[in-house]
Formats: structure tokens, sequence, C-alpha cells
């Protein structure tokens, strides 16, 4: 197995370790919001804070298949390679600084 293998199989053990750890953090405040109810208007920020933790565990879960087809760590808008710093930030980053102003 040649050196730049060996280094990209890191990486990729790496980042699907930040994504579980991503993962399991979510689904813990996941669960917490779902049993916090207070029955008063905190009712509709509770439900407007479990809906945007659902996206953010839809967009760890594709990137995890990501990770699993090869195409982990290269950005959806341009097809550049995301950089390391930003995917050690966010771990389930689709788009590289540049594409995901544009999308923003």
């Amino acid at each position: 197995m040649s050196l730049h293998a060996t280094r990209s199989d890191l990486h990729l053990h790496e980042a699907r370790q930040r994504l579980e750890h991503a993962r399991a953090s979510r689904l813990t405040q996941l669960r917490a919001l779902r049993e916090t109810g207070t029955g008063t208007d905190d009712d509709h920020l509770l439900s407007e804070q479990r809906a945007a933790m659902e996206r953010v565990l839809k967009e760890i879960e594709e990137a995890v298949a990501r990770a699993e087809d090869g195409t982990y760590g290269t950005c959806l808008g341009c097809a550049t390679h995301i950089p390391a710093e930003r995917l050690e930030i966010l771990p389930y980053a689709r788009h590289c600084v540049a594409c995901q102003r544009r999308t923003a």
C-alpha cells in the first residue's frame, strides 16, 4: 500500500470519527429537545430547534454516504477539495467556502 493511500485512509477514518461524534451529539440534543415540552409559546421555538437539528442530522447522514462512496471532502458545487480545516470544524460540509457563499 502506498504512503498516499495510507494517508487517505487515515483522513477518511478521522472524518468518519468526526461524523459519528457529530451524529451522536446531535442525537443527544434532539432527544433532549423532544423531552422538553412546556405547553407554552416556547413550543414553537422548540419545534424550530428540533427541525433544525433534524436537518443537520440529514446532512451528517449524507456526508457519511459521501465517505462511503468516495466523494467525501469534494465540493458539490465546483468539485474541488474542501480544505481539511473546514471539514474539521464542519465535518458534514458539502461545499467549499466560496461555493457556500454563493448558495447562501
